[in-house]
């Protein structure tokens, strides 16, 4: 048996439980090996016929014992604190990470600044219904589809920044792979198909919803697309985007960053107020939007 003492008081007096109970289990003697071997006085036997060799014997065999407790005792370390796991143990199929690499526990701290018209090149223009200077660029960390940490931007709403950072912080921590994060002018004339035929997460892009004049809520900086390509917008006609998402129609689906209902990575936004387009009953399953 091994004890595990906190230091060398308990240690001895665990020795020295020990060494009782070895030689005089239920004797009445203070030490056993005082009164010899066990149940001599119990039987009636005569205690005064043991040599000195058998009382010296007998305390050497205590005295070993207590040793052998000693040692155990030092070899001992004191039991260690739990400690919370970082990740949960279960995740949703959209939730987990590429089997290579997990996610670190933590990340960078995001920043948020103002943009200027010029930064947001093509995707804002003069009559856009929000100026520059309501928007800011959030930069946040996320695990990528290579299972390393990445950095990306989004313009979002300036009302939105805690939010969207706070959101993005629990995706990196849950980890939830995002393949991209970046800014819808980086690509020609801000078109959102070739941002989303890219699997590019991004936010603001002043232009109006498919097929209507009405602004989509893209263009106030009130919403963001999650790895598109995976994830694509259905239409009632059967028309879908981005046009290489054929393969994606397919919900059932597991593989890492494809959106399913109910994922912890939809309840992250959804629990925060946000909607999602998943749920509409023609889906855009990559739009999340805040009224």
């Amino acid at each position: 048996m091994t004890w595990g003492c906190v230091n060398d008081f308990d240690c001895i007096n665990a020795a020295q439980k020990v060494r009782g109970v070895a030689l005089a289990r239920d004797l009445p003697s203070e030490t056993a090996y005082r009164n010899g071997l066990v149940g001599m006085e119990a039987s009636g036997e005569d205690t005064s016929q043991l040599t000195s060799y058998q009382r010296q014997g007998a305390l050497l065999a205590g005295m070993l014992a207590a040793g052998v407790v000693l040692v155990q005792c030092t070899a001992a370390s004191p039991p260690r604190a739990a400690t919370p796991s970082t990740f949960s143990s279960t995740r949703s199929r959209s939730a987990a990470a590429p089997s290579s690499s997990s996610a670190p526990p933590s990340s960078a701290a995001a920043t948020a600044q103002p943009v200027t018209a010029a930064e947001l090149g093509a995707s804002w223009r003069p009559g856009c219904p929000v100026e520059p200077g309501q928007l800011r660029r959030v930069d946040v960390e996320h695990v990528g589809f290579d299972g390393h940490t990445h950095r990306g931007a989004l313009i979002v709403h300036e009302d939105l920044v805690p939010e969207v950072i706070a959101i993005f912080e629990q995706l990196y921590r849950l980890g939830y792979p995002v393949e991209k994060i970046s800014t819808v002018d980086h690509y020609s004339d801000a078109d959102d198909e070739l941002s989303m035929e890219d699997n590019n997460t991004s936010a603001f892009n002043c232009r109006t919803i498919p097929g209507t004049d009405q602004w989509s809520p893209h263009a106030y900086g009130r919403a963001i697309d999650l790895n598109t390509l995976l994830n694509p917008c259905l239409y009632t006609s059967g028309y879908f985007e981005p046009r290489n998402a054929a393969a994606y129609l397919d919900r059932s689906r597991t593989d890492p960053g494809v959106l399913h209902n109910g994922d912890p990575a939809v309840r992250i936004f959804t629990d925060r107020g946000w909607r999602w387009g998943g749920d509409w009953t023609t889906p855009d399953y990559q739009h999340f939007e805040r009224p």
